[in-house]
């Protein structure tokens, strides 16, 4: 008689996960980490080189006025060569600080709201048939009409820009975590219960890992969305970051200064997407 072995599904009353290895011993040898991060480096190199090209592109096939315009080379000698480059630099680093941790904190505040949001949409159904469609009508609503109201609420500091940034983070994340975690396959959740496993600990121990792929691509499009509403923030609220840099820089023509903190800008929401889509590999 063949005995056909059960694969290890039950560890104590949890279930255990059974992954397809990188390599043989289920770990990513040093080549392979190596590989992954020459491949984010020369990908971060490629979307970089291409923007300069479509900058320049743009420039030249809208005749742009040179009085406004700036070319990459003229930035960068704002930055570096022409006189009070060391006083740009010092500005655009203290204005991106204050909007990368806006953002940061926004992206966090709003992931956490979105998993705890979807956990209680799955563990309890009726919530979600009268929560998701409210929410759903929310998100359709222009963040700019929302941002005096946010203001007046919660203030013109962290916290304020925090709602704002978090906002943007949490809808998209919502609508994707749970339709993965709903997606979880029927036989996985009827395994879970086979062997006891309660509601929490199926989510926890199947539904989750099930999607963590939903969840990064999420992040990959939440994060960059974050950095726009810490910018709209700053812009029309705190009177600091690069967003308010951004709306100063306008006011008093000098667009060097309104080109680089744009450049950033793009230059932060790349390598944040990078980032994350490394920590996913």
């Amino acid at each position: 008689m063949t005995v056909v072995e059960a694969p290890p599904v039950v560890e104590a009353v949890g279930i255990t996960l059974a992954h397809r290895p990188a390599t043989e011993n289920g770990r990513l040898g040093a080549w392979g980490v190596i590989r992954i991060i020459l491949f984010r480096v020369g990908s971060f190199a490629f979307s970089v080189g291409f923007l300069l090209l479509v900058w320049i592109v743009f420039l030249k096939a809208l005749h742009v006025d040179p009085f406004i315009g700036r070319t990459p080379i003229q930035v960068w000698r704002f930055l570096t060569t022409d006189t009070g480059a060391a006083a740009n630099r010092t500005q655009l680093r203290k204005a991106s600080i204050t909007t990368l941790t806006d953002a940061g904190v926004g992206l966090i505040a709003g992931t956490i709201a979105a998993l705890v949001a979807s956990s209680v949409f799955i563990l309890a159904r009726g919530i979600e048939r009268s929560l998701m469609p409210i929410a759903l009508v929310l998100s359709s609503v222009p963040l700019v009409a929302m941002t005096p109201l946010i203001t007046l609420i919660f203030g013109r500091g962290l916290m304020g820009v925090t709602v704002i940034a978090g906002i943007v983070t949490f809808f998209p994340m919502l609508v994707n975590v749970s339709l993965a975690l709903k997606g979880t396959p029927t036989a996985m959740s009827d395994l879970c219960a086979a062997y006891g496993a309660g509601p929490v600990k199926t989510l926890w121990k199947v539904q989750y890992p099930n999607a963590l792929p939903a969840l990064f691509a999420s992040l990959r499009i939440a994060a960059p969305l974050a950095l726009i509403g810490a910018l709209l923030a700053e812009w029309l609220a705190t009177g600091k970051g690069l967003g308010y840099l951004m709306l100063q820089s306008q006011a008093l023509s000098t667009y060097s200064m309104l080109w680089s903190a744009t450049a950033l800008v793009t230059i932060y929401s790349i390598v944040v997407y990078s980032v994350i889509s490394a920590i996913e590999k």
